[in-house]
């Protein structure tokens, strides 16, 4: 049975009487009021779910009532009772915010399918705010896990880049979080109340990518028996993420490349020019500068789309973030499974953790999570629990290289520099490229690890080898 509360407003006597015991009738909380002055004292005075009333009445009517609900308590659902001659008026409430409205006489099965239409309505709108709260609080950048040095860059950028419209591009290797980020950067900005339309390009077949991106008309190929709205039209008034652009074919590149340029496009099969307010953020996980100097990637695309770009470092390089992260996901999944407490790890096989090379970064490490928290028979994760490839592959300290020196002879100077060289790269990768606290490690000045940098070569991190799937 019902339980929402309705007041009924209308200056005939029989008309509340009947109206109330249907609705009564139904479960109903109902509450009556004979003129507009009544209704509004009995608003200020309560919160009700639904006002029904009429529109004409005396001393003040249902206009005015119906502007009081929507200034005093918006949630509040309106439905509007009128005469058949009134009908314009009725049409002006529902421009001012009534749900609908019902003309006399009026029959007992209509009234109750526009409430619960209505309240059906608000229930939506409801769960509708409540998800886009939930999905704001699960993005906010700061829900990004992480204190290291190269993602406190990472969250300053997104700081940055959130109040613009420009076109970002995400780099990094799978299971970095590319995705997240681009929500983060979303739901920071100004169009956090538009859509978030993501797409995959490496996981769409060629032929059908295009009418998933643009769109198709009706007959435009066989099949397509009905007009539909592509993924950059969804997007109008929000963001749309495009990731592995890289897998997107030479074709497709150039229809993207206009609508970087112009916002504009037409359906598969269309002639119409369609233009859309969005911001494009892509992510890859491969090289595109090399993939442009092989001529696999256009060049104008590339520049088009590398207006900022974010590199979202792997979890190797960032490993102080690991406890952290194993934290937050033994919280997440003993919650899930319905644990009483939060899961413990020992400091040994956090350790066995930190050791790990990782090469499916977080992703890897947040499936691994959830494995032992539904596999270990305890509530305390131990060396014993880990599995054997996790034991196997961790990283073990440098040791000094033993150098022989061949019948030939060795370059002493080559050998020197060739050493110090990984000494500096390792300091680097250890800081996460911030060379302060690198010149630290090695016990150098600033500007003499500078000065060793260029001789070196050495002007940013190097390239690492891509996964093939993200």
């Amino acid at each position: 049975m019902a339980n929402e509360s309705i007041l009924v407003v209308d200056d005939s006597e029989a008309v509340l009487s009947s109206i109330s015991e249907t609705l009564l009738a139904q479960g109903y909380e109902v509450d009556m009021a004979r003129d507009g002055e009544e209704a509004i004292k009995k608003i200020d005075s309560r919160f009700y779910d639904l006002v029904l009333t009429d529109l004409s009445m005396p001393k003040r009517g249902g206009m005015e009532v119906l502007k009081h609900v929507r200034e005093s308590c918006p949630e509040t659902m309106c439905v509007i009772i009128t005469g058949f001659g009134t009908i314009r008026n009725a049409v002006e409430a529902i421009k001012l915010g009534a749900f609908d409205y019902l003309t006399k006489p009026v029959k007992t099965d209509e009234i109750l399918i526009v409430i619960e239409r209505a309240l059906e309505w608000r229930d939506l709108k409801r769960e509708n705010q409540a998800l886009k709260t939930q999905l704001r609080a699960q993005y906010r950048f700061d829900r990004i896990i992480g204190k290291s040095e190269r993602m406190q860059e990472v969250f300053r950028m997104i700081e940055r880049v959130a109040a613009t419209d420009s076109t970002v591009l995400i780099l990094g290797e799978s299971g970095t979080g590319k995705e997240l980020i681009a929500n983060a950067i979303h739901y920071a900005s100004d169009r956090r109340e538009g859509p978030f339309i993501p797409v995959n390009c490496g996981a769409i077949p060629d032929e059908l990518l295009e009418s998933e991106l643009f769109g198709h008309e009706k007959g435009a190929f066989t099949h397509a028996i009905r007009t539909r709205i592509g993924r950059f039209e969804l997007a109008n008034k929000g963001t749309i993420f495009l990731d592995e652009i890289a897998e997107m074919s030479p074709r497709l590149q150039v229809k993207l490349l206009r609508v970087l340029q112009d916002r504009a496009f037409e359906r598969v099969g269309g002639v119409k020019t369609i233009k859309v307010d969005i911001r494009i953020i892509a992510a890859t996980n491969q090289d595109l500068e090399k993939m442009v100097r092989e001529g696999r990637f256009r060049e104008d695309l590339y520049y088009r789309l590398n207006v900022i770009p974010i590199h979202v470092p792997p979890l190797r390089e960032r490993k102080s973030d690991i406890p952290l992260l194993v934290q937050a996901f033994l919280e997440r999944f003993s919650n899930k499974r319905g644990r009483r407490s939060t899961m413990r790890i020992t400091d040994e096989a956090l350790g066995c953790l930190m050791r790990y090379h990782w090469p499916g970064n977080v992703r890897e490490l947040e499936n691994l999570i959830e494995r032992l928290v539904i596999l270990c028979p305890s509530d305390t994760i131990t060396v014993k629990d880990l599995p054997d490839y996790i034991l196997g592959q961790v990283d073990t300290p440098e040791a000094s290289p033993e150098i022989e020196i061949p019948d030939e002879g060795i370059s002493l100077s080559a050998a020197v520099s060739e050493f110090e060289r990984k000494l500096i790269i390792q300091a680097l990768n250890k800081t996460g490229w911030v060379k302060n606290r690198a010149a630290q490690l090695l016990r150098v000045n600033r500007t003499t690890l500078i000065e060793k940098m260029k001789k070196q070569k050495l002007y940013g991190p190097p390239k690492v080898s891509r996964a093939s799937n993200n």
